[in-house]
């Protein structure tokens, strides 16, 4: 019965071997076929170039931040220039309402002296 555990055993370790040779080999062929599209398409350029191209992309990177910002704030921007004129209108509505207020008050004022003239005479 050990006989045939370990002969079992000795099968599974073989089998895992076996798929890991596979594996391996399917890594080599896959980093070969990298190798030959990066030998392809690759662009080989001096530091200055690289430094000069790392440059430009992180500019252009800080220029998309910045655009997106200028974009908010314009937005937040149109957000007060809308809520001052609701002010502002608001305030006009205000004054007018106090104008009216006080319109009204003095006509009754003159109602109230006409009313009390006519009593003492």
């Amino acid at each position: 019965m050990e006989e045939k555990e370990t002969g079992s055993g000795r099968g599974n370790s073989e089998e895992r071997w076996k798929g890991a040779i596979v594996n391996l080999t399917e890594m080599a062929s896959n980093l070969d076929s990298l190798q030959k599209l990066l030998l392809k398409k690759a662009v080989f350029v001096d530091e200055e170039t690289f430094a000069k191209a790392s440059l430009s992309s992180e500019q252009a990177r800080t220029i998309k931040v910045l655009e997106q910002r200028v974009e908010t704030l314009e937005r937040e921007l149109d957000a007060a220039i809308s809520a001052a004129a609701r002010a502002r209108a608001e305030k006009r509505q205000a004054e007018a309402g106090q104008k009216a207020a006080e319109l009204r008050a003095q006509e009754i004022t003159k109602e109230l002296e006409n009313t009390t003239s006519m009593r003492t005479n």
